[in-house]
């Protein structure tokens, strides 16, 4: 029997006369009333959180000086809503069915070979509650650990809705991966069950995934057993041919056949973990971070609507606040309009917070696509916006890039319908200008709003991001529909969103100049932040939180800096700046100089060691048909002189590679280290996270016939 849920609409809002306008200036407990406030209104609780356990945070102690005068702190303890009950899958499908809206399309699903299926939240919940069932028939139970090995198809969302819904905690992993980074994914989570797929479908061929994951499964790990999904055996000779171990694997069909299409959820502490991911592990193993279910699903609901345009109009043009019912009629059928397209892979964090749980749980129709995006053309995009009439597309910076070097002058005039799109978004490195324009002018009709975002798998959710109004934000008034006054600027992350604050602060933690490069610091978080490393909470606050000792500041690991209008730039990875004789430059800041120039689509910036200067800058670049037509010689003089005009020659580029593709992660990270590692003849570091390792060997040669 399910349990009766307290349900606050999802299309419910807080009074803007209970708000403050500038979220740096608030007090921790305006902050903490803030947080409290969305939680009621945006979620369904079987049980609330007592008052006085709103909000735990210890931050770290000193505890011990070493003899060598290192000092050792506590980890710090990060807990939202304790005591809380919920139950995030309720909150995602069934209480959207509840209220009358069963009928509406969930996930609309193209398959790369042009399969397509649109499922209703009535359709997903049914599926939801077959796959827990199926689950529980293998004796998943609460705090078990299931990986969900699968590329981006409805299973995958399913399966991570169905664990939610018993209280196993899912992790997931990208479908593209090797089977030695999913066996380490599975031994580091403990996991029992192991969910795959036959094959999968990646430009034009079908990959056996299977195989990689029997070699990911070993006598050394605890699964039990290995749930396949039929994603490409069409025939009964295929399925025969897939390799089976007996009395361990299960066809997906199989384990559900019979099952009830309902299922009677639990609660469960808002303090339970939801699901563990990992980082790309760019120095040591990957990270297992854990978040949980109440503060995480809060922050992302929250976070989603503002975002993504779905507060309700509570100011007229004129400041004048709306009625109470003319406002949610309007967000209500903000939320009907809405069609959502977050182009990452479903295993990254991105994924996570605005392609499963964000759209879900405020009741949007989403867009989800197994394919490349270049399968069979780069028009693939185009056509998909169009069939879907899509009004939010949210991708990463390299996609666009991409796209700018398949189409420099936009699709063929005329040719396709982008009318729907009123909001577009990055996410996972800066973007340069020259996209965001590119993006907005050909994609948006030049009128879309454009949020840039900054944030991390460890914060959960977005932290710093323009508003969705341009080139203004919200009317005078309201600090959850953001800072008024302000106008976009392409590729600067603004400032932060309401709820949390950021600082941008040197080594020592005192603020920076304006304009000077530093470091970002998180100086309050919000419910969604991570809670631990799994199983090594030691490794939490070293990687995070020791810097920066009893202040209580999340490094973030990238370094910033600051306009004169105390606007944020974010420069990338503090490991990704080149020290030139004592000049700190941007590794992104290179890149976007040189993207700027017609020869080049695409930049990725490294430093190399030099005896004289201490590191130099090499720049990889694909080309465009200008570039192309160049010599080495000529490229290299070509953008050494470039460089020089824009940044100076102190930025100038030590050597100009041409190269077919830049390595990159699924989430479209460039991974400079392995560049760096490349051009030095070093041996390459962990590369589990790419999306595309053969560039790893199609740069190897290249350098090797320099």
């Amino acid at each position: 029997m399910g349990v009766s849920m307290s349900y606050c609409s999802s299309f419910s809002y807080s009074d803007p006369r209970n708000q403050v306008q500038n979220p740096a200036d608030v007090s921790d407990q305006e902050r903490i009333d803030f947080w409290a406030r969305q939680a009621r209104e945006r979620l369904s609780w079987g049980k609330l959180w007592d008052e006085d356990k709103t909000h735990e945070f210890i931050p770290p102690r000193l505890v011990d000086v070493r003899e060598d005068g290192v000092q050792e702190f506590s980890v710090p303890t990060i807990k939202w809503f304790e005591g809380g009950q919920l139950n995030v899958a309720y909150n995602c499908v069934d209480r959207h069915v509840e209220q009358g809206f069963g009928d509406k399309v969930a996930l609309f699903f193209e398959g790369e070979p042009g399969d397509r299926e649109a499922i209703t939240y009535a359709q997903l919940q049914r599926r939801v509650a077959q796959a827990a069932h199926g689950l529980e028939r293998l004796g998943v139970v609460k705090g078990d650990r299931v990986v969900v090995y699968l590329p981006v198809i409805p299973e995958t969302i399913i399966f991570a809705l169905a664990c939610a819904r018993i209280g196993a905690i899912h992790s997931l992993v990208f479908g593209g991966f090797s089977a030695e980074a999913l066996k380490f994914r599975v031994e580091d989570t403990g996991a029992k069950v192991l969910i795959t797929t036959d094959g999968q479908n990646r430009r034009g061929k079908v990959v056996p995934v299977k195989s990689i994951a029997d070699e990911a499964c070993s006598s050394e790990n605890n699964i039990e057993h290995v749930v396949v999904v039929n994603r490409t055996s069409a025939t009964e000779q295929e399925r025969q041919s897939v390799p089976w171990c007996l009395g361990r694997d299960v066809w997906y069909h199989d384990l559900i056949e019979g099952v009830p299409d309902t299922h009677d959820y639990p609660l469960h502490d808002a303090e339970d973990p939801l699901f563990i991911i990992y980082t790309s592990g760019t120095t040591g193993q990957p990270k297992g971070l854990v978040h949980t279910m109440g503060g995480y699903l809060t922050q992302t609901a929250y976070s989603h609507a503002l975002l993504y345009d779905l507060l309700p109009d509570i100011v007229d043009a004129d400041g004048v606040l709306r009625p109470d019912e003319l406002a949610t009629r309007n967000n209500r059928q903000k939320v009907a309009d809405t069609v959502h397209w977050c182009t990452a892979d479903l295993a990254w964090v991105t994924a996570h917070t605005y392609e499963i749980y964000g759209p879900l749980v405020n009741g949007v129709s989403q867009v989800i696509f197994e394919g490349t995006p270049d399968t069979p053309t780069f028009e693939r995009h185009f056509e998909m916006i169009e069939r879907y009439g899509v009004t939010n597309y949210y991708t990463a910076p390299t996609l666009i890039r991409s796209l700018m070097g398949a189409f420099p002058h936009g699709p063929e005039p005329g040719k396709y319908d982008f009318s729907s799109v009123r909001l577009l978004g990055s996410v996972g490195e800066s973007i340069n200008p020259q996209a965001w324009y590119w993006l907005r002018e050909h994609i948006g009709s030049g009128r879309a709003s454009f949020i840039d975002t900054w944030w991390q798998s460890e914060t959960g959710s977005t932290i710093c991001s323009p508003r969705p109004h341009d080139p203004q934000f919200a009317p005078e008034g309201t600090f959850e529909q953001g800072t008024p006054g302000i106008a976009v600027k392409p590729g600067c992350a603004t400032r932060a969103i309401p709820g949390v604050s950021v600082r941008v602060v040197d080594e020592h933690g005192e603020p920076v100049q304006t304009g000077a490069q530093g470091f970002i610091v998180v100086d309050k978080v919000g419910p969604s932040m991570a809670r631990t490393v799994w199983k090594n909470p030691q490794r939490y606050l070293d990687s995070y939180w020791r810097h920066y000792g009893e202040r209580g500041w999340f490094l973030a690991g990238d370094g910033a800096k600051q306009d004169e209008d105390g606007d944020i730039y974010i420069l990338g990875r503090i490991d990704d700046v080149i020290n030139i004789s004592g000049h700190r430059l941007s590794t992104i800041e290179i890149e976007s100089a040189l993207v700027r120039h017609e020869a080049v689509v695409e930049a990725g910036v490294c430093p190399v060691e030099d005896e004289l200067t201490g590191h130099q800058a090499v720049a990889f670049v694909t080309l465009s048909d200008e570039g192309k037509a160049l010599s080495s010689s000529e490229l290299r003089k070509v953008l050494e002189l470039h460089i020089r005009s824009e940044i100076g020659p102190i930025a100038k580029p030590k050597d100009v590679v041409a190269v077919a593709e830049i390595p990159k992660t699924r989430s479209g990270k460039i991974t400079r280290r392995l560049l760096s590692q490349l051009y030095e003849r070093k041996p390459l570091g962990d590369t589990s996270s790419l999306q595309n390792d053969e560039a790893l060997r199609d740069i190897a040669q290249v350098l090797s016939c320099s």
